[in-house]
């Protein structure tokens, strides 16, 4: 009984054993091990690039993790890749790529630092107090370019063989190769017209060499026959020299001694000019002195100012009066009113001065109309009439003492036959 109870438990440990390996080994198999601890990242890709879950992760060329992940997107593929260790410190500022070893070669995720990281850094990428700005932590988001796959190199032979067995780009080989053949044709004949040409030159400057040695020898000819003259006659235009500078001399002391007589002849008359005219600038100066003082006096200076500003005002109601004047005499109604005004005004002046003749007249004739009723009134009764003649004589009197002296002594008039009011006629 005791040998089948240990039978049986020697059989479940056993089982029990065997699952453990098992799971050990599957663990083992999948990367897990509990003893190296790691940190994640997410790495964004446009394609998958032949990347697969278990690539190798590279950090400066050593495999320091492997990607555990691949999600489609949208917008491209993220892919999730796992750090060991825990405590492998990289720098913000990388460049993430996917590389492939060969043709056939296991596709494998690069990083590699742009910058050195020179900071101190003391927490771990796992850390709470990890900086995301400075180092890479857990669960960091990264962009990732795909460098040279064997797919993108098959694509570009693919293309390389399209294009090179298309039809169009063997004409387009044809033209250039022509066009070129032509090309070095013109240059080649240009080159002999270059050679022919430099021969020519060539000929056509031996043919004006010659000339210009000649000249260049007469040249030099003449050159040393001007310098045997000089040396030959030196001596000659020496003394011809000193002759001129001494005729100059005399020249230039006959000159001064003519000028000292005419200043001598004319020193007396220029003074008495000179002396006049500093008379006329004494004179003008202390006029214009006795000007600027009257003129910059304050009297004066206000009296100018008030002028100024009666004239300009007198300017200015002289424009508004012409102003007004053209406005008034521009109207013909107005010139036309004026003329019969005017007309009218005349014909009164007339009629008044007629008036006051007749005035006069009748006064100076109302006395002998008197006398004269006075001597019918005598003639029908006589001794009435004495007393009416003195009664008449004394208010004759009376009359004539009150009456002014240029009526009394006025004489006699006679009336004028013309009308007293002149018609007016109706102007044009």
């Amino acid at each position: 009984m005791r040998s089948r109870t240990i039978r049986e438990g020697s059989v479940g440990l056993l089982i029990l054993l065997g699952l453990t390996l098992f799971a050990g080994l599957i663990l083992w198999l999948r990367g897990l091990n509990p003893a190296q601890r790691s940190y994640r990242i997410v790495v964004g890709f446009a394609n998958v690039a032949g990347m697969q879950i278990g690539s190798v992760v590279r950090y400066r060329g050593v495999g320091v993790g492997k990607i555990t992940e691949i999600r489609p997107g949208p917008n491209g593929v993220e892919v999730s890749v796992d750090i060991t260790p825990a405590d492998l410190v990289i720098p913000r500022t990388v460049k993430v790529q996917v590389n492939s070893s060969g043709l056939l070669g296991e596709t494998a995720i690069d990083i590699v630092p742009l910058k050195p990281l020179t900071a101190a850094v003391t927490a771990n990428p796992l850390d709470r107090a990890c900086d995301p700005n400075v180092i890479l932590c857990n669960k960091s988001q990264l962009t990732g370019e795909v460098g040279l796959s064997p797919e993108e190199a098959f694509g570009a032979v693919i293309r390389f063989a399209n294009t090179y067995t298309d039809p169009r780009f063997f004409e387009n080989v044809n033209s250039v190769v022509k066009n070129g053949s032509q090309a070095a044709a013109e240059i080649a004949e240009l080159g002999r017209e270059f050679t022919s040409l430099a021969k020519d030159l060539r000929q056509e400057v031996k043919s004006v060499s010659t000339p210009i040695r000649t000249v260049a020898t007469q040249a030099s000819l003449t050159t040393t026959e001007l310098n045997n003259l000089l040396t030959a006659n030196r001596a000659t235009l020496i003394a011809t020299l000193n002759n001129l500078n001494q005729t100059s001399a005399q020249l230039r002391t006959t000159v001064g001694s003519f000028n000292t007589i005419l200043s001598q002849a004319e020193q007396g008359e220029f003074l008495q000019n000179l002396e006049t005219l500093s008379a006329n600038v004494a004179q003008a100066s202390a006029n214009l002195r006795d000007l600027s003082a009257a003129v910059n006096s304050p009297e004066n200076l206000t009296v100018l100012q008030q002028t100024l500003d009666s004239a300009r005002v007198t300017f200015q109601n002289a424009e508004k009066i012409t102003s007004d004047l053209d406005e008034l005499t521009g109207d013909p109604r107005f010139r036309d009113n004026l003329r019969n005004l005017v007309n009218g005004l005349s014909g009164l002046v007339s009629s008044t001065q007629q008036l006051h003749q007749q005035t006069q007249i009748s006064q100076i004739l109302s006395p002998i109309a008197a006398e004269q009723r006075q001597i019918q009134a005598e003639q029908s009764h006589p001794e009435t009439a004495s007393q009416g003649r003195e009664l008449a004589e004394q208010r004759n009197i009376a009359e004539t003492g009150s009456r002014p002296n240029s009526l009394v002594n006025q004489p006699p008039t006679t009336l004028s036959n013309e009308p007293a009011v002149k018609e007016q006629q109706p102007s044009q």
